[in-house]
């Protein structure tokens, strides 16, 4: 029976190589401090920026970093590891130092998003995690980030839950989405995890199940008047948008207003701009369109430039996969060790050393100029820090992100 809490994630969520490399350090009483940095090495095609994101979740899991006597029954039973070294597990947590980019920061390829420093063996077992949490959560924000700027100031909203490569991951692409800008999500759950706000419309299937078009309106428009967003596109746009306008003038005789209409097909500028047409002559220039569908940065932005009159985006499959750059060049090398600095120097491989410190410069008009990386010892005149002390001592000691 395990003992974790609920909700804590297990210690040997790792690879097998951390364990070993552990057991070899333990062995030879290797205890000194060692620095671990976390970076990009290159920029996937299209891309010359990247979004922290990730750091909450590797800071409660180095918090509550432990082996319980399930996980070393576990490695007991592999027979690869001495009875030593699990009772050394058995009372091992974290007691290292982190300094990371605030989550949501812009950053650049090689600059430190995260710098771990503790004695080795706890630096060394926490690395896939930290890889894992980092590196996805990054891409969903950069990608996510792309699309709010091809928005143009745009609400968009995370709709990928269906589409995300299973249930942990869609939670966090509402999460890194939702710190990128977007203005909520349709995954309930993460609304109540995250305090994200949710939104939702209404399937097809809604729609077919009743005998006409207009009556599935009417009954969501009865059960739901403050939140009414009406999918159009089942039969046919224009005679949908017609139909939503006829409910739209029930609701204003209740005292109430149609928030949406939603497109989710066909040719998105020209329909968004007769859908448009329509309700303005009918008097509901109040009545926003959504529109969904395979979007990303690089649609938005496409049926904007055609004329789109459209005012927000539902956003799910292509960002929640981030399917354009679906993986990161990402790294976590050892850059000190027992007070020496140390470098990698495979090639194309080559590793900055010692522990370091980003120091962003901006011009008169307050936009970002340059970057430089430095070590932490060294100052740049006129330039901002952006590495951060998080943790200290095994403990975070900066207040974690809200939804604030």
């Amino acid at each position: 029976m395990d003992q974790r809490p609920s909700g804590e994630l297990s210690a040997l969520l790792t690879d097998l190589y951390q364990l070993t490399m552990a057991a070899c350090y333990f062995d030879q009483n290797m205890q000194e401090e060692a620095t671990f940095s976390l970076f990009i090495r290159k920029y996937p095609a299209q891309r010359n920026y990247f979004v922290a994101a990730g750091l909450s979740e590797v800071l409660e899991y180095l918090e509550t970093l432990r082996f319980t006597d399930d996980d070393l029954a576990y490695l007991s039973s592999t027979g690869l590891f001495p009875t030593r070294l699990l009772d050394f597990l058995r009372g091992l947590r974290f007691t290292g130092a982190v300094q990371a980019l605030p989550e949501g920061s812009i950053f650049f390829a090689d600059e430190p998003i995260l710098e771990v420093s503790a004695p080795i063996i706890e630096a060394q077992l926490v690395e896939t995690f930290i890889i894992n949490a980092i590196s996805f959560q990054t891409m969903i924000a950069t990608k996510a980030s792309r699309s709010v700027r091809a928005a143009a100031g745009r609400p968009l909203v995370d709709f990928s839950l269906r589409r995300t490569q299973g249930r942990d991951a869609g939670l966090k692409v509402a999460r890194a989405s939702y710190l990128a800008g977007f203005l909520g999500t349709s995954n309930v759950l993460a609304g109540k995890l995250y305090g994200i706000p949710i939104f939702g419309t209404m399937a097809h299937s809604y729609i077919t199940s009743f005998p006409h078009e207009i009556d599935a309106f009417r009954v969501f428009a009865r059960n739901f008047p403050t939140i009414t967003t009406l999918l159009i596109d089942t039969y046919d746009n224009i005679s949908g948008v017609r139909h939503a306008v006829t409910v739209a003038k029930e609701m204003e005789a209740r005292g109430q207003r149609l928030e949406f209409v939603r497109l989710d097909s066909g040719d998105m500028a020209a329909i968004s701009q007769e859908v448009r047409r329509i309700l303005d002559d009918q008097g509901l220039g109040y009545v926003r369109i959504l529109a969904s569908g395979n979007f990303d940065e690089y649609k938005i932005a496409r049926v904007l430039a055609d004329g789109a009159r459209i005012d927000a985006f539902a956003v799910g499959t292509k960002m929640g996969v981030s399917a354009d750059a679906p993986y990161f060049d990402i790294a976590y090398k050892l850059v000190r060790y027992a007070d020496q600095p140390l470098m990698k120097l495979s090639t194309g491989k080559v590793t900055l050393v010692d522990k370091k410190q980003v120091w962003r410069c901006f011009d008169p008009q307050g936009a970002m100029a340059r970057d430089t990386i430095a070590l932490r010892s060294e100052a740049i005149p006129g330039g901002t820090p952006l590495l951060q002390p998080v943790m200290a001592k095994g403990r975070i000691i900066q207040p974690l992100p809200t939804n604030d």
